[in-house]
């Protein structure tokens, strides 16, 4: 992203709005928007690959479970934000993964433009390639500014998203272990 860029374009926003961007309020918004658009929308320039830190696993085979990893990310449909809450859990084969990789991975993809039902998937389907597990659940708990602030202006409404993979969506009680450990 050129900054240079994103500032000219945010103050062309501002004068479509009816602002002037000289104006003692908005005299620097562009470019604390461009700097910030460069925190929110970071993910692109990261590779899930090269963070994520395999292990071999010596006969660990029973559940591990990363649960309540907090994300923000931005509705590609609005530009608004969604947040909330990203639970993963997996039984691993043969590999493991460091347990902080998985917040990390979380922020890689939720720092770009997206729908929650692909972030829920894209998470799932990166532990699967790289780990190959027995299986893998994500399930993502979500707020939309997107329902708050415009359409239906609803404020408490909750969207929760899964992806089951393996043994989570073969085997019920695996599923169901999973589900009751994260509540």
């Amino acid at each position: 992203m050129q900054s240079q860029t994103l500032e000219d374009l945010i103050k062309k926003l501002l004068i479509k709005l009816g602002e002037n961007p000289q104006r003692q309020g908005l005299k620097r918004t562009p470019e604390r928007v461009a700097k910030s658009f460069k925190t929110l929308f970071s993910g692109y320039s990261k590779d899930p690959r090269k963070i994520l830190t395999v292990f071999d696993n010596h006969g660990y085979d029973e559940m591990i479970i990363v649960k309540d990893i907090e994300f923000y990310s931005m509705c590609e449909h609005h530009l608004l934000p969604f947040f909330g809450r990203v639970h993963i859990g997996y039984i691993p084969s043969k590999k493991l993964i460091g347990l902080s990789k998985l917040p990390r991975l979380v922020e890689i993809y939720a720092r770009r433009l997206q729908t929650q039902e692909r972030l829920t998937s894209h998470i799932a389907e990166i532990i699967e390639t790289l780990l190959k597990p027995k299986g893998v659940g994500v399930v993502i708990e979500a707020k939309h500014l997107c329902i708050m602030a415009r359409g239906i202006q609803k404020q408490d409404t909750q969207v929760k998203t899964s992806s089951v993979r393996g043994l989570f969506k073969n085997e019920l009680n695996t599923r169901s272990e999973f589900l009751r450990l994260i509540k």
